[in-house]
């Protein structure tokens, strides 16, 4: 026992040693968030008071799910095989799994990733000769999947105008579609999962007395119906109900536009009442001129549960801040510094460049290409989200479900087999005559459609007899012979890296075999543990396949930091309408949630961060002109050193520190020669940026951005109650005050 909590701080072991009572940890970035709901389930069990099936750990990635076992099996020696430990979409897949019939599913019902989904859901608005340019096919599914989340079904969805009544019945026929193909998309397992639950006393009971610890990580990034999900499990927060732990950071929400509830905290604590609140806020990996600037920009949140990082490893340096007068200037100098670091003995791997938007990774790419310095893009194409991989799982889903109208549209002509649009669209119109999935009605079909589209029938028919009594690898392996895939890559003068790929997916089916729970008695059935690996895969499609070995510096958005730590971290584009993003300016609560994008951006670093802006900016083919963010005049001065003397500030007034010293020697001048420049630019009429101007309908405003020239400048306005808005300078009448 004195090993297991060993080297836990106060707080930390606190929270391991809890009683069994609702918990919520306030862990700050840092703070040993993994490490304390690992030893907490191990001190569970070790302590018996339960035993490793009477709880269920939820995260939000494979990933995660995989290192908390991982930790488990060093600390204890027990088995971790049949632990309920994984995401929310995995456990709701090995739920349905158990209780198909009472769920309304068949056992091998498959999974749709969001590609998948797509696909499905453009094939329904063809089918149905519904105009895609009204109804985006793109729009529908965040449409479908957002009412999913909300936990609505289509009969429950309020609509009060004629396009949403539309988009509603949209949302009928598709998923009477999926029922009619024995398929589920990632929302429905969650949904369908609940709604079993709910209805079903037994079986809800069941899993209440099963499950009496419920630990949940990462805890501000759940949704609604995640929560409502969690709640069934500990009966609502009942006495005699199982106890929730959960963990996280409402510093760290940052997904809201995934359906992310940040609420869902405060609303844990009313309604759970819960009285162990306990906040980690030593922080293990940063310094703490870091940590201090990170607390004093969040502090700026108003509803904030509250906590305060510190650390014990001293101040460490100053964050180094940059102006440049462009962006190119600004990636110049950002390469230039990072070739600096890199001379001195940093690893380029341990070098982060973090940007608010997508669209500012081109300048940076560009200047990083020109010097010579490797880089990677964080986030390639998955695994199982390539071209061929997906091919071959279709074929597979059709051996294991031939009602999979997705898949069979995948690759009934792929590789070509004289199989044309017309063809499939006398299939799909016969289809939606005999209401059947296209496999089905391909019987009913005569003429050389007839004949073309039977000739595939009997390919998968004689693929799904050959395979029936093979293992799982050996059934992958002759099914990518059989379906003509490998010939087709061969031929390929480019198809090197997709056999490749190819012979990965056999090696994938191997270690899921080697992984697997089944007994001699399953794996003697045919086409056994096909529909779990199908499931594994679409479930996996989800994680990053990071390249391994390379010394790249790393390029991500802010977004896709999260959880990632680096020794050094360049921030760029740090300017009103950027970052904090315009949008924000105009959503409810969007500038709070700006400032935790803002707040997990400051602590991805260990001992160096780099903040920079620059006073304009291409954007979008714009060239655009704005003042520096609020977030960077929210680090106190002390914190910071200027590499460029500071320009004075704008509306804001004030300074923001000095030299302190100064990056370069006041006699040496920097490496890019720079004319004096003002601090923002000068508009048409002798307007600037900053400056305070009259309209005579929206009163009086500040200028904020501005873009474009001559008779296509327009201005942002800043008009207070009135609210933020665009004219064109040449149009609107506005005077200086």
């Amino acid at each position: 026992m004195s090993t297991l909590l060993a080297n836990l701080n106060t707080e930390q072991l606190q929270a391991v040693t809890l009683p069994p009572q609702h918990a919520l940890i306030l862990a700050g970035a840092g703070s040993g968030k993994t490490r304390v709901l690992t030893t907490r389930i191990a001190w569970l069990i070790q302590s018996g008071q339960v035993d490793p099936a009477g709880m269920l750990a939820v995260t939000f990635t494979n990933k995660a799910a995989k290192e908390m076992l991982a930790r488990l099996s060093t600390m204890l020696p027990i088995s971790t095989r049949g632990m309920w430990v994984g995401t929310f979409h995995g456990l709701a897949n090995r739920l349905l799994r158990a209780h198909h019939r009472d769920a309304g599913l068949p056992q091998l019902f498959q999974i749709l990733d969001s590609a998948d989904q797509f696909s499905a859901i453009k094939r329904l608005l063809k089918t149905l000769n519904v105009d895609d340019e009204k109804f985006p096919p793109r729009e529908l599914q965040h449409f479908i999947n957002g009412q999913k989340e909300a936990g609505n079904r289509p009969q429950a969805v309020e609509a009060w105008d004629d396009y949403t009544r539309q988009r509603v019945q949209l949302y009928q026929e598709y998923e009477s579609q999926c029922q009619r193909e024995s398929v589920v998309d990632f929302a429905e397992l969650l949904l369908r999962s609940y709604e079993l639950l709910e209805r079903n006393e037994p079986l809800r009971r069941h899993y209440q007395r099963r499950f009496r610890h419920i630990l949940v990580d990462e805890f501000q990034d759940t949704n609604r119906l995640q929560y409502r999900w969690l709640k069934l499990f500990a009966d609502e927060g009942r006495e005699g109900g199982g106890a929730m732990f959960c963990v996280g950071d409402d510093d760290q929400s940052i997904y809201r536009f995934r359906g992310a509830e940040v609420g869902n905290m405060r609303d844990f604590e009313r309604e759970f009442r819960v009285h162990n609140v306990i906040r980690l806020e030593q922080n293990y990996r940063s310094h703490s001129n870091i940590l201090d600037a990170a607390n004093a920009i969040i502090r700026n949140n108003s509803k904030r549960l509250g906590k305060n990082l510190w650390t014990d490893q001293g101040a460490g340096e100053p964050i180094r801040v940059f102006e440049a007068f462009s962006d190119g200037d600004e990636a110049r100098w950002i390469v230039e510094e990072i070739q600096s670091l890199v001379r001195d003995g940093a690893m380029r791997s341990e070098i982060a460049l973090l940007y608010r938007s997508n669209a500012q990774s081109r300048v940076l790419e560009h200047q990083l290409f020109a010097a010579d310095v490797s880089y990677r893009v964080y986030g390639g194409l998955r695994f199982f989200e390539r071209q061929e991989i997906k091919h071959a799982l279709a074929y597979l889903r059709l051996i294991a479900n031939p009602d999979d109208d997705t898949s069979f549209a995948r690759v009934v002509n792929f590789p070509t087999r004289g199989i044309g649009a017309r063809s499939l669209e006398v299939l799909t119109d016969a289809a939606r005559s005999y209401n059947t999935n296209l496999y089905a009605t391909v019987p009913h079909l005569s003429g050389k459609p007839g004949t073309a589209l039977g000739q595939f029938l009997r390919l998968i028919e004689d693929m799904r007899r050959d395979t029936a009594g093979l293992p799982l690898p050996e059934l992958v392996d002759q099914v990518l012979d059989t379906c003509g895939l490998r010939a087709h890559y061969k031929a390929d003068k480019e198809g090197r890296e997709r056999l490749e790929n190819l012979d990965e997916l056999i090696n994938a089916a191997a270690n899921f075999l080697g992984e697997s729970q089944a007994d001699a008695e399953v794996l003697a059935q045919p086409h056994a543990l096909l529909a779990d690996f199908l499931a594994h895969a679409s479930l996996e499609a989800g994680d990053h396949q990071a390249d391994q070995g390379a010394d790249a510096v790393q390029l991500m958005t802010v977004h896709s930091a999260k959880g990632l730590e680096f020794n050094v971290v360049f921030l760029s584009g740090l300017e009103e309408g950027l970052f904090p993003h315009e949008n924000s300016i105009l959503e409810t609560d969007g500038l709070e949630e700006e400032r935790r994008l803002m707040y997990v951006a400051v602590t991805r670093a260990r001992e160096r961060l780099y903040v920079s802006f620059a006073q304009s900016r291409m954007l979008h083919g714009q060239t655009r002109y704005n003042l520096r963010s609020r977030f960077l005049e929210e680090i106190p001065a002390e914190l910071t050193k200027w590499l460029t003397p500071p320009n004075p500030r704008s509306a804001a007034g004030g300074a923001m520190g000095g030299m302190g010293g100064g990056y370069f020697k006041p006699s040496v001048q920097p490496q890019v020669q720079r004319a004096p420049r003002p601090s923002f630019a000068t508009l048409p009429n002798g307007l600037r940026i900053g400056q305070s101007v009259s309209h005579a309908k929206f009163g009086q405003g500040v200028i904020v951005a501005a873009e474009g020239s001559g008779a296509d400048a327009k201005v942002q306005i800043n008009f207070g109650p009135a609210g933020v808005k665009w004219l064109l300078l040449g149009v609107a009448k506005l005077e200086a005050v």
